[in-house]
């Protein structure tokens, strides 16, 4: 099988894009850090269980919709139950799955700290482009989370994060 090396321009929007990201990423959490002691990642947790049906949803679902592994959500969860912002209790239409829900405490960190995150987000992305280009960035990455999600017609296996089997992250 031959390679094919990304030509100069793949590799310049590859470079860009690693660069972007990673910069993006780090001015969230240091954000995040700052106001409310909690990497993005939590928060991400915590916002999408705020805009969930009862404000809770199967850990399963949530790790699709976060995009990480189960072991690394279920690390996640606990800790954010440590400081109870969320509760971990089992499913009652399914007696197989758990299902995490955002407590009271944990809806108000959300809300004193999403003003600050929305600004840090708008400054460090969406001031820096136009109309057009929010439309394009969002085709952008829809299409990739789509093309990364399925293979084909049919659904990816292990090669999505909540699919796949991993070890839990290291304790520290």
């Amino acid at each position: 099988m031959t390679t094919r090396w990304l030509t100069p321009k793949e590799q310049r929007a590859w470079r860009a894009y690693i660069a972007a990201t990673h910069l993006v990423e780090d001015a969230l959490d240091r954000q995040l850090q700052q106001d409310a002691g909690m990497p993005h990642l939590y928060y991400s947790i915590l916002a999408n269980l705020s805009e969930s049906p009862g404000r809770q949803l199967r850990m399963t679902d949530l790790a699709e919709r976060t995009k990480i592994t189960r072991s690394r959500l279920t690390y996640a969860v606990t800790r954010l139950a440590k400081d109870g912002l969320v509760r971990r209790e089992d499913c009652r239409w399914d007696k197989r799955g758990s299902v995490a829900a955002l407590t009271d405490e944990g809806m108000a960190v959300l809300e004193r700290t999403a003003p600050g995150h929305v600004g840090r987000v708008r400054a460090a992305l969406f001031d820096h482009l136009t109309e057009e280009q929010v439309g394009q960035l969002e085709e952008i990455c829809a299409g990739i989370t789509r093309a990364m999600e399925t293979e084909g017609s049919r659904p990816a296996t292990d090669d999505v994060p909540w699919r796949r089997r991993s070890a839990p992250p290291p304790c520290g």
